[in-house]
């Protein structure tokens, strides 16, 4: 062995006993180096590239979806009302998503209600499109239910036709706004929503309208071809919500609730005493209070 070779180790050995001597602990500076070949240059490792941190106080509010965002049949008879989204709404009772986010005075001039009533996820990625243009800070979805309540099973959007059009939405978004964060609000449970308002007889005359007629047409029917019915409605909605889940987790600035809407039970007092489907009052205030949870919540998402 040669002399420097010997002399090399000998350093290495005398460092290693010096730092085993304080108090058994490691320190900084006391790690031993592996030894270099001479003439080989060390190679620093890349810094870390941190990881994006979600922000929960978002400058603006954009919303997107169908009639439950549009607050449809909230305040009156087959109407939209707007000013009490949960999205985007002004009332103080509802106490809107925006509103906590942005405060009441902020909600005319950095929040926008985009949704329109009847909208299935096709039309999701135009809507989305528009949303860019505000370049929004938080963009809100609610989506799939229309697509589940149609005249027929037959009739509803196909699983993968649905996972298209909503990862077209969030390409439409990002082409101009890549950074702005996305809340998916999960599809409600459509079945529990019939097994609520079923009861109510105001609510079964409306039903018969043909309104979500895939699930609940012939509300009374007990039988085994309405109950395969409403269950083939049912697990369409779940499929629909994992595909909306999966596409959100390839994104970086979207955060899914988690299922939180669909296992929420509504009751009577949250739908709306016009049709006992869509929420009432007291059920967008409810979703508001889900979404904040969620867009506050600290970590990833």
């Amino acid at each position: 062995m040669s002399q420097g070779r010997r002399g090399r180790i000998y350093a290495l050995a005398t460092r290693t006993v010096a730092c085993a001597l304080v108090t058994g602990v490691a320190l900084a500076g006391c790690t031993a180096e592996p030894e270099r070949r001479p003439g080989v240059a060390e190679r620093s490792s890349p810094a870390p590239r941190p990881s994006p941190a979600w922000d929960p106080s978002p400058s603006s509010v954009a919303a997107v979806g169908d009639s439950i965002t549009r607050g449809y049949d909230a305040c009156g008879v087959l109407v939209d009302c707007p000013e009490v989204s949960w999205a985007t709404g002004g009332d103080a009772r509802v106490n809107s998503l925006a509103r906590r986010l942005l405060g009441a005075s902020a909600l005319p001039s950095r929040s926008w209600n985009l949704a329109r009533s009847g909208a299935r996820v096709a039309e999701l990625p135009a809507q989305m499109a528009r949303a860019a243009a505000h370049r929004p800070g938080l963009v809100t979805v609610t989506v799939g239910a229309n697509d589940a309540c149609r005249d027929s099973t037959a009739l509803m959007t196909p699983v993968a036709d649905f996972r298209a059009s909503f990862e077209e939405a969030m390409r439409a978004l990002r082409e101009v706004s890549p950074k702005s964060q996305v809340y998916v609000s999960s599809v409600p449970d459509l079945k529990r929503l019939w097994s609520t308002g079923r009861d109510n007889a105001v609510g079964r005359q409306v039903w018969k309208l043909g309104l979500c007629a895939s699930m609940l047409g012939a509300a009374d029917d007990l039988g085994p071809e309405a109950t395969r019915r409403r269950e083939r409605v049912y697990e369409r909605v779940v499929a629909y919500n994992a595909a909306m889940r999966d596409v959100c987790a390839r994104d970086r600035w979207c955060r899914y609730d988690g299922g939180a809407v669909f296992a929420y039970r509504f009751t009577g007092e949250q739908l709306s005493p016009w049709d006992w489907f869509h929420p009432g009052l007291d059920g967008q205030r409810r979703l508001a209070e889900i979404a904040y949870r969620n867009v506050t919540a600290g970590g990833r998402g």
